[in-house]
């Protein structure tokens, strides 16, 4: 009985713990995904002379920027994983990407986290 109680002990303090680094690893996985991007981004500015792409999909024709896909946005308990881009005048928290397309916009080609919502430093998404 002592053996299972304390296995029982360690899986009860176990768990959450597992549980919580796998939410910061996606978080880890979405700031990274989120600077490949910007990088792809700056690239494809300097190579277009002052322009960004229409959307986040182009940088991925012909792999040259971004590779063939674009990647997730992971933002644990609040949306799926989505490499969906969102063409808005601000972040509307569904999920994806945020990406301000609108030339002479002030924000113009800044890409955000779609989600409102706090990670686990407890920043919103959208403040990165």
């Amino acid at each position: 009985m002592v053996v299972v109680f304390i296995i029982g002990l360690l899986a009860v303090i176990s768990i959450p713990k597992f549980a919580d680094l796998v939410k910061e690893s996606n978080e880890g996985s979405t700031k990274g995904n989120l600077g490949a991007i910007r990088a792809a981004m700056s690239v494809y500015y300097g190579d277009t002379y002052g322009a960004y792409p229409q959307q986040i999909a182009d940088l991925t024709i012909g792999g040259k920027y971004l590779g063939f896909t674009v990647p997730a946005a992971k933002t644990p308990y609040y949306h799926d994983n989505s490499a969906a881009e969102h063409d808005a005048s601000s972040v509307n928290d569904m999920g994806g990407w945020f990406f301000d397309n609108v030339p002479g916009d002030q924000n113009y080609g800044t890409v955000l986290v779609n989600c409102t919502h706090t990670d686990s430093s407890g920043s919103t998404w959208d403040a990165y």
